[in-house]
């Protein structure tokens, strides 16, 4: 299944609107949304997540920003985010039975998060990527990496739609938007 990132800088570099990204995600029958904006004001990253609420009834997930849980189905973290709060519980407090989904880069991190409250991982980078700076590539390591997880796995940095990817879910951003702007 196609799991979409919708990413704001991304939407910003290809001249896409959060409409035609949506519409796009409706065309590939995405499960999931995941919004991420890094660099705008939280006023305003609150605005398009509840635009992006009001185009998409299947699952909406927030990135990073806990306080804007509420708009969303859940919450993706990074390992940072996972220090930042010091514990998943901490974190489980606050969004409760939402989902919740942590990234994870590594055999240790996958091990670990088998022992977490989450609900799915993340795991990546497959590729280089141009939408994060990665450090890590594991190709197709990381799908032997998955097999070790006890949660949903979603491989992610630089899947492209054409991939094969045998995990739950494949994340996709880039190539969406490419696919938008060479239409």
């Amino acid at each position: 299944m196609i799991y979409a990132l919708l990413d704001f800088d991304l939407l910003q570099k290809y001249s896409i609107s959060i409409e035609q990204f949506i519409q796009k995600a409706k065309e590939l029958d995405v499960a999931i949304i995941q919004y991420r904006d890094k660099n705008s004001h939280i006023d305003d990253i609150k605005k398009r997540l509840i635009k992006i609420r009001n185009l998409w009834d299947k699952t909406l997930i927030i990135n990073d920003y806990i306080e804007l849980v509420e708009f969303a189905d859940g919450l993706h973290i990074g390992q940072e985010d996972l220090e930042e709060y010091k514990s998943i519980e901490n974190i489980r407090n606050k969004i409760g039975n939402k989902i919740l989904g942590l990234s994870t880069h590594n055999k240790q991190e996958v091990l670990e998060a088998n022992n977490l409250d989450v609900d799915y991982i993340g795991l990546g980078a497959y590729r280089p990527t141009t939408t994060k700076n990665v450090t890590s590539i594991g190709g197709e390591k990381l799908l032997e990496i998955a097999k070790l997880s006890n949660k949903d796995v979603a491989i992610i940095g630089g899947v492209r739609l054409d991939d094969e990817i045998p995990t739950k879910y494949k994340v996709i951003g880039s190539d969406i938007c490419k696919s938008i702007s060479t239409q």
